[in-house]
């Protein structure tokens, strides 16, 4: 049975659907302290952090899980990655079924867990996504709200799975939105001047310090009961919070204003601010500084040359990329020799994040540890290890390098659009907003895809320079046309208009070469789109969504040699990127074009893997396996086709992909074959 909150359904697992704390014999608590409990007794948990994290991982899928996905998510590199998941599952056997009921199910090669009759903490606040929050009752809400205890799978990140990370960070940074919607909410309908008014204020200003909505609220409690002094007090500090961050504090202004106004008896004074917006500030973007990379010899830690080098040759390729803003290698060389600390160095170089590094040598063998750190704070961002054995020095600097500036990239946006997602979206500059829009693209679904141009189109208004931005928005409509969500002519001119915006802008910028080369492809023109994707590696080789996008275009039209060799490089370069499962089914698109079906069929399934894998890369696994002759697999995933889309039909997939004739014929007969 499940349990119903304001009219909205909750949801767990495979059903997402709980009991009710009643009757719910297992309790899983995800939320802060780990635990579960079977009949109110806490059960022994073993100390592994990959069997919690698992638990965490599976009690939140929406569909089973292959073997291979979480040997992927878990362990990355090891000797053994199927025996470390068979010892895991062993040992979450035995946290869950100790009542004797089967909880861990496999299918074939797939794994999912039961919990249709388990109370699973955080399976009612996902719950709360599809609902309107407006129409719950307090009876409902405010439940919600005091069951919070701390962030999801606390202190459990996975040591050495950038993707598992990568995935964790979304998911909390989804629930503290969520709790800040409750939260806001709830204060909202309190009475102000009641003490659980001021409780639910004080609480929504510790989630959203910048939220102006939260800063009145609580001003107007402390105003309420007459608190001037410490209202005084709270409010400059906000006004400077809001300047530092460049935040607009004009509607905590006019909130003050109006509470002076229906308390003049009490002198409530005038604040000395101005009350003129403070305007988000163009052009920003997020800093690093990369320092000169330190070398271990004889039990010393000394300047190195070939660090220097590798130090060097990072700062050129972000750069080249574009997208964060980099400390010119002058800078940073300059300092090097003070052994700053991090938040030192952000002081002296007005950077956001600090990446060092410590370099080893073995003979040929070349180790360098790299971490990237808040500058604010020192915390760790992220943090790995390069490794390279060669006689060139060349050899090593361009192999270490790429990996170094692939992760920087990556790790730093993730960073800045968690951030983002974490502010209201009133609060946003176009940096967070452009962020913000990364976000909701990457879910690769209709009412997700608009919400994307939404912030894409906030950011461009708020700095109309802002290159990337319109390539995001070019995405947006490219992704209209090519998922068919809208009228495909009129996306693709506006995909084309949004790119030429871009260009225009920024013609140095690769994101606008790539989001033409896509919008050219639209039109039948693949020329044109490989001239254009080619010319943003040129721009920025470390490009991993140009590389891609090459793949693509290659793999269906062009040559599918080029393909598989752009595929391996983009996955190279972004081996976490939320459009993975592009990357991997292009190839297998040019592996059947070159006469390989069965390795074809394999990387298909690897792109259907992928948990944000959209209906057509599930037809291009239908498709790959009926060719391969694996005609069960293949209509296995037409019936998971069925569920997606229900109208789904072969001639959808073939108009999507725009096969050359030859190809075309071929899966027109595998589609039959699969039951599309």
């Amino acid at each position: 049975m499940g349990s119903v909150v304001g009219g909205v359904e909750t949801t767990v697992g495979t059903s997402d659907t709980p009991a009710p704390a009643s009757s719910a014999r297992l309790a899983i608590k995800l939320l802060g302290a780990f635990s579960v409990e079977r009949d109110g007794v806490p059960v022994a948990l073993p100390q592994s952090r990959k069997v919690r994290s698992l638990l965490g991982y599976l009690a939140l899928a929406e569909r089973p899980v292959t073997r291979e996905r979480l040997c992927e998510l878990f362990w990355p590199v090891p000797n053994d990655p199927r025996g470390e998941l068979r010892w895991t599952l062993s040992k979450l056997r035995a946290v869950l079924e100790g009542d004797g009921r089967p909880r861990i199910v496999t299918s074939e090669d797939r794994i999912s867990l039961d919990l249709d009759d388990c109370r699973v903490d955080v399976a009612q606040w996902r719950a709360l996504r599809r609902a309107d929050l407006a129409l719950l009752d307090e009876d409902d809400l405010a439940p919600m709200a005091a069951s919070w205890s701390g962030e999801f799978l606390e202190g459990l990140d996975v040591e050495h799975s950038a993707e598992f990370d990568h995935w964790l960070l979304a998911q909390r940074a989804e629930l503290r939105m969520l709790r800040f919607a409750v939260i806001g909410e709830l204060c909202r309908r309190a009475p102000v001047g009641s003490d659980i008014g001021l409780h639910l204020a004080r609480q929504w200003l510790e989630i959203a310090p910048l939220d102006a909505g939260a800063t009145s609220r609580f001003l107007h409690e402390l105003v309420e009961r007459q608190m001037v002094p410490e209202a005084l007090q709270t409010y400059d500090r906000a006004a400077e919070r809001f300047r530092a961050a460049g935040v607009d504090f004009a509607q905590v202004i006019d909130a003050w204003q109006r509470m002076r106004g229906a308390r003049r008896s009490e002198a409530l004074p005038a604040v000395a601010i101005s009350p003129e917006p403070v305007q988000p500030q163009p052009q920003r973007r997020a800093s690093v500084a990369v320092m000169p990379f330190r070398e271990m010899r004889e039990g010393r830690v000394a300047a190195s040359e070939l660090g220097d080098a590798l130090a060097h040759d990072a700062i050129t390729k972000l750069a080249r990329l574009r997208s964060l803003f980099i400390i010119a290698r002058g800078s940073v060389f300059a300092i090097a020799d003070e052994n700053l600390e991090p938040r030192e160095v952000g002081a002296r170089l007005g950077v956001d994040y600090v990446a060092t590094g410590l370099l080893q040598r073995d003979g040929q063998h070349v180790r360098l540890a790299v971490e990237v750190a808040e500058a604010e704070t020192s915390h760790i961002l992220w943090a790995e290890t390069f490794e390279a054995h060669s006689t060139e020095r060349f050899a090593i600097v361009d192999e270490i390098s790429d990996g170094i500036v692939a992760s920087i990239a990556l790790h730093i946006e993730t960073a800045e659009r968690d951030r983002a997602l974490l502010k209201h979206p009133e609060s946003l500059d176009a940096w967070e907003c452009y962020h913000r829009g990364l976000w909701h693209m990457y879910q690769f679904m209709p009412a997700e895809n608009r919400r994307a141009a939404e912030f894409f189109t906030r950011s461009i208004k708020l700095d109309p320079t802002f290159s990337r931005a319109y390539a995001g928005l070019s995405f947006t409509h490219w992704q209209n046309a090519f998922q068919r969500w809208d009228d495909s002519e009129e996306q693709t001119r506006q995909a084309l208009a949004s790119a030429a915006r871009s260009l225009l802008i920024d013609e140095e910028n690769p994101s606008a070469h790539w989001s033409m080369g896509r919008a050219l492809w639209l039109t039948n023109d693949c020329a044109g789109a490989l001239q254009a994707l080619q010319r943003s590696v040129e721009l920025s080789p470390n490009f991993a969504l140009g590389h891609y996008a090459l793949s693509f275009v290659h793999s269906l039209a062009g040559d599918p040699t080029q393909a598989i060799d752009s595929s391996e490089q983009s996955r190279l370069l972004s081996p976490c990127d939320p459009l993975l499962f592009g990357m991997l089914g292009t190839r297998a698109i040019a592996l059947v074009r070159l006469g390989s079906p069965q390795e074809g069929a394999e990387w298909a399934l690897r792109a259907a893997s992928r948990p944000n894998a959209h209906v057509h890369i599930l037809a291009l696994a239908a498709h790959c396996l009926a060719v391969a002759g694996r005609i069960d697999e293949a209509r296995d995933y037409a019936a998971r086709i069925k569920l997606r889309d229900p109208a789904y039909r072969v001639e959808d997939f073939l108009t999507t992909f725009r096969f050359a004739p030859q190809e075309r014929a071929l899966y027109v007969k595998a589609g039959q074959r699969a039951g599309i």
